[in-house]
């Protein structure tokens, strides 16, 4: 993947959002919202003004109660597939980061449930995920 700012932008409008890649034992972190049954990567979208790792820390505060270090993040990738459950066409754009977190990681706000995945779990995650998913697998990093 490359550097988000490399990448044509969809026809506005679009989902802009930042997600964390954390992986433990070749498997991926991802959490799901009360009322809904797919899980998605930690994070969210952007605030107006935020850069993408102000946006980052502040989502990963709300959803799963830790603490990012901003220092240590890194760009892994950005992502774009259409959103789930709409028929207008609407693109979200995935930028993702991994990063080091202080604090035990525990649902928290409107996350429901957290599950670690695998590849093989693309069925359980938005379209724009499974792409995230194939990627870490095709890396060799995610069973």
């Amino acid at each position: 993947m490359s550097d988000p700012s490399a990448l044509p932008s969809p026809t506005p409008p679009f989902i802009d959002k930042i997600a964390w890649i954390h992986l433990e034992e070749r498997r991926l972190l991802t959490a799901r919202n009360a009322g809904r049954d797919r899980f998605y990567l930690p994070g969210g979208k952007r605030e107006p003004g935020e850069s993408d790792l102000e946006t980052l820390v502040r989502e990963l505060d709300e959803e799963l109660a830790v603490s990012v270090d901003p220092a240590t993040a890194a760009h892994v990738g950005t992502f774009e597939a259409l959103a789930d459950a709409r028929t207008d066409g609407l693109v979200v754009r995935l930028t993702c980061y991994t990063a080091t977190h202080t604090g035990e990681l525990v649902p928290s706000r409107e996350i429901d449930e957290i599950a670690w995945l695998t590849a093989r779990d693309g069925d359980r995650v938005s379209a724009v995920d499974r792409l995230v998913l194939d990627h870490l697998h095709d890396a060799g990093l995610l069973d």
